[in-house]
C-alpha cells in the first residue's frame, strides 16, 4: 500500500488519509502471526530466558520502548519477570564496534557475547533488510535462538524463516512504524492481561 499517492496542500485532508492508511495497514496484519509472537514471548518469559531486541532509526526507539513496556508493564501485578535487553541501548559498544569493525556488526557482536540457546531475538525493521539486523537475525537462527521479526514494505530478508513474522503491508515509514509501535503495546498488554483475573483487568490501568 503506497502512501501518499499524490501531493496534498490541505493538512486536514492529509491527516485523514494518514490515519486511514494506518488503519488499513493494521487490519492487514496476520492475526495468526501476532498470536504466535504472543505465545512465544509468554513461553520465553515463563522459562526466564532472555529477549534481545534491535532496530535502526525509528525502529531503535521502538526497540527501547519495548524494553520498558515488557519489563515494567508485564511485570505489574503479575508473577512474570521478563528479561528484555535492547541491543541499541549501549552507545559506547555500538560506536566502538561500528568504528573498529563495521556498523553491520553492531548487533551480532553483542549477541555473540551475551545470548544463549533458547533465548529470543526480536528484530524491528521497516525494510526487513538492514544489514546489521539481518546479520543478527541469521546468527540467532543458526545458534538456537527463537526469532520474531517486525517488517514492512516488501518484507526483506528477515521476513523469511522467522518463528513469527509480523508484517505491515505499507510503503510509508511512518505508517509502518506506527503500526509496529501499536503491536508492541498490544503484545505487552495482552500478555499481562492473560496473567490477571477478570476482576483485576476491570480495575487496573493498562
Amino acid at each position: 500500500m503506497k502512501f501518499p499517492k499524490q501531493k496534498s496542500d490541505d493538512i486536514g485532508n492529509y491527516v485523514d488519509q494518514y490515519f486511514s492508511s494506518v488503519t488499513l495497514a493494521a487490519k492487514g496484519v496476520q492475526r495468526s502471526m501476532i498470536k504466535k509472537a504472543a505465545d512465544l514471548l509468554m513461553a520465553i518469559y515463563k522459562a526466564e530466558k532472555f529477549v534481545w531486541v534491535c532496530g535502526n532509526g525509528g525502529s531503535s526507539a521502538i526497540a527501547n520502548h519495548l524494553v520498558c513496556d515488557h519489563i515494567k508493564g508485564i511485570r505489574s501485578n503479575t508473577k512474570l519477570k521478563p528479561r528484555v535487553v535492547s541491543l541499541v541501548n549501549n552507545l559506547e559498544t555500538i560506536t566502538a564496534v561500528s568504528n573498529d569493525i563495521s556498523y553491520d556488526e553492531i548487533f551480532v557482536f553483542q549477541l555473540e557475547s551475551l545470548a544463549q540457546r533458547g533465548d529470543l531475538l526480536i528484530t524491528i525493521s521497516s525494510s526487513g533488510d538492514s544489514e546489521n539486523v539481518v546479520k543478527a537475525f541469521e546468527w540467532a537462527r543458526n545458534n538456537g535462538l527463537y526469532t520474531i521479526t517486525f517488517t514492512g514494505f516488501s518484507g526483506g530478508r528477515t521476513q523469511k524463516h522467522a518463528d513469527a513474522n509480523i508484517h505491515v503491508d505499507a510503503e510509508n515509514y511512518g505508517v509502518v512504524e506506527d503500526v509496529h509501535q501499536c503491536l508492541m503495546h498490544i503484545l505487552a498488554q495482552f500478555i499481562r492481561m492473560r496473567e490477571l483475573s477478570a476482576d483485576e483487568v476491570g480495575k487496573l490501568l493498562f
